[in-house]
């Protein structure tokens, strides 16, 4: 008994099991192997599709993030653009303000400078007023020494009051 060369009698016995297998299997096995593909199958097109529309709402989702990130870089632009003016305003309020305040003091300044000279100028007043008192006094001294040049001057000024009342 070889192999290459079977028996008859076992050739049918493996026909007529093969046969049942191959019944009991299209019976049995078939339409559960292709439910449980039919499944896969499903599974595998629902799991595409979740995939699909997660890729589609990452899409959105991006795009979405981009245009906030846009937004947010305008506005970024926008508050600092404002910041810049604002500082410029404060700047030149400051300078402003420094700027009446310096005339401020400088108007101080000259008032006091000028008390100051009103007060030298009548200060140097009072002293030559002073000074030509002393020194018109000691001329007076020296000429109306004697009785006689202090009658005359006496006599002098009473005409000169009578000249100016006539």
């Amino acid at each position: 008994m070889s192999l290459l060369n079977p028996e008859p009698g076992l050739l049918f016995w493996m026909l007529i099991s093969f046969g049942i297998v191959l019944l009991v299997l299209t019976k049995f096995g078939f339409p559960a192997i292709l439910q449980m593909v039919d499944k896969r199958k499903n599974y595998i097109e629902e799991s595409l599709a979740s995939a699909q529309k997660a890729h589609e709402e990452l899409a959105n989702v991006k795009q979405t993030s981009e245009a906030l990130l846009a937004s947010t870089r305008q506005e970024q632009a926008t508050i600092m653009k404002e910041t810049s003016l604002l500082r410029e305003q404060m700047i030149e309020k400051a300078r402003e303000e420094a700027r009446q305040e310096a005339d401020k003091m400088i108007a101080e300044a000259r008032k006091q400078i000028q008390a100051e000279k009103e007060k030298a100028l009548r200060s140097i007043r009072d002293e030559t007023a002073s000074l030509s008192l002393y020194v018109a006094e000691k001329i007076l001294r020296e000429k109306l020494g004697t009785k006689e040049a202090q009658m005359g001057m006496i006599d002098r000024l009473l005409e000169e009051i009578n000249i100016s009342k006539s």
